[in-house]
């Protein structure tokens, strides 16, 4: 497998991307505002196994990955990335414990505010690196792709919605902080492209093919 310089940059920073929507993530769960989407899909899911919170995000993100290649879409590095280290990751910030307890809800609904922009700006790193992206945003972008007349922030918004339905009923937590994180998670990816002047529907990304080229 043939791996530049420029493409081991763009895995460090698909890598950073991860991490810090990691921390994001085990933010919004001491936070206990209710959980993003996602996220809640996860907890329910733990609440029925004896898998950890991290287990079941690499669980999901496995599922998914199979999910993409029927749809077609590239798998890179990225993908793999993603579905073996944001579980650990969160598992390892989970570990450290280093967020201080926050009484005020006004404090607490400002912190879960500032970790979905930060899960955005996550979600732009791994899209722009064009190493593949992960299971969630290369399910996003495939989906995207098949109705392009819609952005894709009301893409990523429909999308959310529906985990959030499923993860609810498996009982996941859900709270202010829920309602927040389904109403911003598409206008605040929406924010970043146009921030960045970025559409990531015409991202052009190395498969792992394309390495072994």
């Amino acid at each position: 497998m043939n791996i530049g310089v420029q493409d081991f940059r763009q895995c460090i920073r698909y890598t950073f991307g991860l991490a810090i929507y990691a921390m994001a993530t085990y933010c919004l769960v001491e936070i206990r505002l209710g959980l993003a989407p996602w996220e809640i899909l996860a907890k329910g899911i733990s609440l029925h196994c004896p898998l950890s919170f991290g287990q079941v995000i690499i669980t999901i993100s496995i599922t998914l990955f199979v999910i993409d290649v029927l749809l077609k879409e590239k798998i890179g590095l990225g993908m793999i990335l993603d579905a073996l280290l944001v579980g650990v990751f969160v598992d390892f910030f989970t570990w450290l414990d280093l967020l201080p307890k926050v009484d005020s809800l006004v404090g607490r609904i400002g912190i879960y505010i500032v970790c979905l922009f930060i899960m955005g700006y996550a979600m732009y790193l791994c899209m722009s690196a064009g190493q593949g992206m992960g299971p969630r945003d290369t399910l996003l972008v495939g989906l995207g792709r098949r109705v392009r007349k819609i952005p894709i922030g009301a893409v990523q918004a429909v999308m959310l919605i529906t985990v959030f339905l499923i993860g609810w009923v498996l009982g996941g937590p859900v709270g202010i902080g829920t309602v927040i994180s389904v109403i911003a998670m598409g206008p605040i990816l929406q924010l970043y492209c146009q921030l960045f002047h970025f559409e990531p529907r015409d991202v052009v990304h190395k498969s792992l093919l394309d390495y072994v080229r």
